[in-house]
């Protein structure tokens, strides 16, 4: 097996961040509202991509499901980084 000594580089292209931000949020809020910690859910869900971490409620889940995980984690790290 080759053993690699250098850095991959990942690169996403993301000029989807207005609707990653309004679908995140909407699916936030619908969790808040059916009682869930929308953030312990959402992070389930980012981790196993597992669709049952947010409920069908408002349509959340099938929102939630339109967006890729790498977009997601991008737009979060973003985020985290800028504030």
């Amino acid at each position: 097996m080759m053993e690699m000594d250098y850095t991959r580089k990942f690169n996403l292209q993301n000029d989807k961040d207005p609707e990653i931000k309004e679908i995140l949020s909407s699916v936030y809020q619908s969790l808040q509202e059916k009682g869930y910690n929308p953030i312990n859910q959402i992070v389930g869900y980012i981790l196993s991509e597992d669709p049952t971490y947010i409920t069908n409620y408002n349509n959340a889940r099938a929102l939630i499901r339109k967006l890729d995980r790498d977009e997601l984690l991008q737009e979060l790290v973003k985020q985290y980084l800028r504030d």
